[in-house]
């Protein structure tokens, strides 16, 4: 486990929300004890994960007391005890694997058949009291009475509480995203650069059940969106592919899911869970992707339903080998170490299943092409010519192709050969669906397989003459082809609008964990005939830009470069300018009372700094960088760090990029009083 700490970083900021009364969350969870059959595997999965737990320290301890003793006795004692644990674990790891393989709990309800989708379950997390830590930190960095924000803390844990139980739904989602979005906020807050919280975050592998702990909150974040990816999962696999609808909503949730697990794996580096590893998520996004091109060849299918025309029947067929290729490609990612060594075998089979059965069907609709159009257009020949030429991934041997397509009985001898093919593969997906216990119990997977093995050998034996005397030729696969490519769509995470919980602190670009500022000093001022004799400028909070020598504001010790922070008392951090001056103006002759604080410029931090890069060249210390950016944008490059690195463009120095964290965009105009 690492020390390793989440640096908040130079970030554009996320419209902050003025208004005070619209904070706080209104989304909740589902009820954790709502006994339907995807909480029921929840609850199962939640207690796998402890006793994996519970397991793996049994084992630790054993291990250190074997290394550490000489007394054979106890040796032999302790290597017994390993042997049950690991034993254990082996039990807890197949019990595991069984439900991650519980594919048709996620499925939909409808009556059509339809080849199962792939789900994946959400990564489970332990409660975490972030109260005391977070109460410390306003006292000491933000010098503010924490009793004070027990409202908002009693939020953010209700708020963490209801996302561990999402609905299956666009209200998950956007539970989730909401929660994402505010550890941008919490980040920003809490976690300075040079200072560890010591808040442990704990999440178990959605894969293995191993826990992971880290005290970086980029871990958190990292985990957070993995189950954003892993719930656009499940929304896929329970759309009803009968309809164009239902097929459009399952390619939009698993593109989404590939985006999510794309950006997890360009963002994240060293992740502590097999699940959020590298070669993982890149197994991740090859499945999603796999499962997206066989949406697109439902969608064609249906759509070109009906239609008897040699074109079309061609086109479903390409798709059918573009599905098989792209499953091909992911049964090789599962079948590499490591991921062969964690990932459900039932996943891999059923990939495997899916690769042949799209092989299969692609031959069986090249012969429907070939068998059952006797009458060509003779418009058409030229065109099919030149669908022809480039359907087969090598050239056909025999007559030549107008040859073909023109004579019904050489046609009939390629579809037979198709169909050959066809059939032979149906029957190898089902060889290979046979030997997984798990997949034999799918019910509707079996339907699939059967019924297109069947129709396979129906049409075959139609269209096998008595009297053939020939050979059946081999036919090259048939080339990949799709009319509808995947793409990766990385979660927008705007549409999902929220207000920092902790907004009360002030705003972000001056009161955050990486600003520091002298304690608020209260001044006394009393109009003068010149005025008050001090320039103010900007908004939230309102600076100023200026101060007469030997004025009022001079002789009361406001200086150049102080925030207005109160004005008699009342708290204006998120005061516009015109609202300050307003008041400022409506002054009595008694004066009025001002808090200012003065931001300590970067150069009296530099000390400190210098410290947190010796710690961390020395090893004691490993500051996780998180990603810039903005709701919905991702400007990433490649950094390393010890455990979770969660990455940051570098601002090139004396661009735009800067300007230190205290700066605000001023308007133009200034104002004297």
């Amino acid at each position: 486990m690492s020390d390793s700490e989440a640096e908040a970083p130079e970030e554009e900021v996320f419209p902050e929300n003025e208004d005070c009364s619209q904070a706080g969350s209104i989304r909740k969870g589902c009820d954790p004890l709502a006994q339907t059959q995807r909480s029921k595997l929840q609850h199962r999965r939640s207690r796998i994960n402890q006793q994996i737990n519970k397991e793996m320290r049994m084992r630790a301890g054993a291990e250190n007391l074997f290394r550490a003793t000489t007394n054979h006795k106890v040796k032999e004692n302790v290597a017994l005890e390993l042997s049950f644990v690991n034993s254990n674990l082996q039990l807890l790891k197949e019990e595991l694997e069984e439900l991650n393989s519980s594919m048709e709990v996620y499925q939909n309800d409808s009556e059509s058949i339809n080849v199962p989708m792939i789900p994946l379950g959400l990564k489970e997390t332990k409660e975490v009291d972030l109260s005391v830590s977070l109460k410390d930190f306003i006292c000491e960095h933000y010098g503010e009475d924490s009793s004070l924000y027990e409202k908002e803390l009693v939020e953010l844990m209700e708020l963490r509480q209801a996302m561990r139980t999402p609905s299956r739904n666009e209200a998950g989602l956007e539970l989730l995203m909401e929660y994402y979005n505010q550890l941008y906020f919490l980040d920003n807050r809490f976690f300075p650069p040079s200072k560890n919280l010591g808040v442990y975050f704990h999440w178990y592998d959605s894969l293995t059940g191993v826990p992971s702990c880290q005290r970086a909150l980029a871990f958190e974040k990292g985990s957070v969106l993995f189950n954003i990816g892993a719930l656009y999962t499940q929304i896929g696999a329970r759309q009803d592919r009968s309809t164009t609808p239902g097929i459009e909503n399952a390619i939009d949730a698993f593109q989404k899911a590939a985006g999510a697990f794309n950006y997890l794996k360009e963002n994240f580096s060293n992740a502590p869970s097999l699940d959020m590893s590298v070669p993982s998520l890149n197994m991740l996004v090859r499945l999603m992707i796999a499962q997206v091109q066989e949406c697109v060849f439902e969608k064609v299918l249906l759509q070109l339903q009906g239609v008897c025309h040699f074109s079309a029947h061609l086109q479903v067929a390409q798709e059918a080998a573009r599905v098989a290729d792209v499953y091909s490609l992911v049964y090789q990612t599962m079948t590499q170490p490591p991921v062969k060594d964690y990932v459900p075998f039932s996943w891999t089979t059923m990939v495997q299943v899916k690769s042949e059965h799209f092989k299969a069907l692609s031959h069986y609709y090249a012969a429907v092409a070939f068998c059952d159009h006797d009458m060509l257009l003779v418009d058409d020949e030229g065109e099919s010519e030149k669908l022809l030429i480039q359907f087969h991934v090598s050239v056909l041997e025999g007559p030549a192709l107008s040859t073909v397509l023109r004579d019904p009985e050489e046609r009939r001898k390629l579809g037979k050969a198709h169909l050959k093919k066809a059939v032979m593969m149906h029957e190898e997906a089902m060889r290979i669906h046979s030997l997984c216990k798990i997949l034999r119990k799918m019910d509707i997977l079996q339907e699939v397989l059967s019924f297109a093995h069947k129709r396979s050998l129906g049409c075959y034996s139609q269209i096998d003459h008595e009297d053939d005397f020939f050979e059946t030729a081999e036919v090259p696969p048939v080339r990949p082809k799709t009319q509808q490519k995947p793409e990766l769509k990385t979660t927008n995470f705007s549409k999902v609008r929220i207000t920092d919980i902790f907004h009360r602190l002030g705003p972000l670009s001056v009161f955050s964990a990486k600003s520091n500022w002298s304690p608020q000093r209260r001044v006394h001022l009393v109009r003068g005939e010149g005025g008050f004799g001090f320039t103010l400028r900007g908004d939230s909070p309102v600076l100023i830009a200026g101060v007469i020598p030997e004025g009022r504001a001079a002789e009361a010790g406001l200086r150049k470069g102080d925030y207005i922070t109160s004005v008699n008392g009342q708290d204006c951090k998120w005061w516009k300018h015109a609202e300050v001056v307003q008041l400022l103006k409506s002054v009595a002759e008694e004066g009025v009372d001002i808090g200012v604080i003065t931001i300590l410029l970067p150069e009296l931090q530099s000390q400190t700094d210098r410290r947190s890069v010796v710690l961390s060249s020395s090893g004691l210390m490993s500051s996780d960088k998180e990603n810039v950016r903005r709701l919905g944008q991702s400007n990433t490059s490649r950094s390393t760090g010890s455990l979770l690195t969660w990455n940051k463009k570098n601002s090139t120095a004396g661009g735009k990029g800067s300007s230190s964290t205290f700066s605000l965009p001023f308007k133009d105009t200034e104002a004297m009083y």
